[in-house]
């Protein structure tokens, strides 16, 4: 499975950012999807995740009421809608795809998403 982020970039606090992720190479919706991401010096931390079915969804704490993870299985996507964004949600976003109740197997290159003052 290949895994391709877009959607980063540089918003000022309060903002929104929407990302996606691009599956390609085997059935998507196989998989379990997540996002995960890694601020500098800090270690690579689950956002949200989503069942293959879209049926449930799991939050870290810092970003539920914040944060919608989706997907869409005839489009082969996953996104992560980010609203009233904080300083500390700066890192580089990372999705993610297993069947569970494996790990997490195949990762994207990540998209950095930069939230300012």
């Amino acid at each position: 499975v290949q895994l391709v982020e877009s959607g980063g970039g540089l918003v000022q606090a309060g903002g929104s950012l929407r990302l996606s992720c691009a599956a390609s190479g085997d059935t998507f919706s196989n998989y379990g999807m997540g996002w995960f991401r890694q601020a500098p010096g800090k270690e690579r931390a689950f956002v949200a995740g989503i069942r293959w079915s879209a049926d449930s969804t799991a939050y870290a704490d810092s970003v539920k009421g914040r944060f919608t993870i989706s997907r869409d299985n005839a489009k082969n996507t996953v996104y992560l809608q980010m609203n009233s964004l904080k300083l500390e949600d700066t890192a580089v976003y990372y999705c993610a795809a297993g069947i569970p109740p494996n790990p997490y197997e195949y990762w994207g290159q990540g998209t950095q998403v930069t939230v300012s003052s």
